[in-house]
């Protein structure tokens, strides 16, 4: 009887056995790619070095500018908040292509184990999102230290939303263009591109630049930078943004398992 009563209490508090084993193989296969990403040391590198060379670099770059009329900030100030933007969903975005195209050896050791396609997905968008956290702390750690940031939280929020959304872009470049070098060059294109138009730094008037991946997390942070707010209906839309590239790369995920073209 106690010991029935205690087994269920177990239960109750620690949730269903199959729920547990689900969490822990899923947290298992995240720890595996995380590992497979921190044994190569250039991946490290680009961990730590990246955001800030991206950073003081754009500050020191955008020095020299002239001031313009519809600039938010000093050009330096404006460079310093746009690297950190660019730093942050670039190295997501890279280590996004990387997780689907080289961390074949995780996945097949994690196969082995009777890992299923979806727990596998999982893997692989659990540490795009581990480490597009740990690319946004980085970055944001490097951008506090030279720019007065009005609104912390809020800041912290829409780096790693631009994170997020870069990661699963580089998921998805990387599903549909599994190679690494061709992969990594149209990435390269795609974010500075991107970035370029949704910064700020060039007026451009124009309802294309809220299609752009980096538009909603660009403008949010310029204003959680600067003026220590936040408009709802942005965060709302940037969110959404974020939705619809999950489902694009669910979609190709599941016709590449299937037996479509990819990796």
């Amino acid at each position: 009887m106690s010991g029935g009563a205690t087994a269920s209490g177990g239960d109750t508090a620690g949730g269903p056995p199959a729920d547990r084993t689900r969490r822990d193989r899923l947290a298992a296969g995240v720890l595996a790619h995380v590992r497979e990403f921190l044994r190569e040391p250039v991946h490290v590198v680009l961990l730590l070095a990246l955001p800030p060379l991206v950073v003081e670099g754009y500050g020191r770059a955008m020095a020299s500018f002239p001031e313009f009329p519809y600039m938010t900030a000093v050009p330096a100030t404006l460079g310093r908040i746009n690297g950190a933007v660019f730093a942050a969903a670039f190295l997501a975005g890279l280590i996004g292509l990387f997780q689907v195209v080289s961390a074949v050896q995780a996945d097949g050791r994690l196969a082995v184990c009777g890992f299923s396609r979806a727990e596998l997905f999982g893997a692989r968008l659990g540490t795009v999102a581990a480490v597009s956290v740990g690319s946004a702390v980085v970055t944001f750690a490097t951008l506090w230290w030279r720019v007065d940031v009005a609104a912390p939280a809020a800041a912290f929020g829409a780096l790693v939303l631009a994170a997020l959304t870069y990661g699963l872009i580089g998921v998805l470049i990387g599903t549909v263009l599994p190679r690494e070098l061709e992969g990594s060059l149209v990435l390269v294109f795609v974010a500075d591109f991107d970035d370029f138009l949704a910064s700020g730094v060039v007026d451009v008037d124009s309802p294309i630049v809220t299609l752009l991946p980096l538009h909603y997390p660009h403008a949010l942070f310029r204003s959680a930078v600067l003026e220590g707010a936040v408009a709802t209906d942005e965060a709302l839309a940037g969110l959404a943004y974020l939705g619809v590239l999950f489902a694009l790369v669910l979609g190709a995920y599941v016709r590449v398992a299937n037996g479509g073209e990819g990796a």
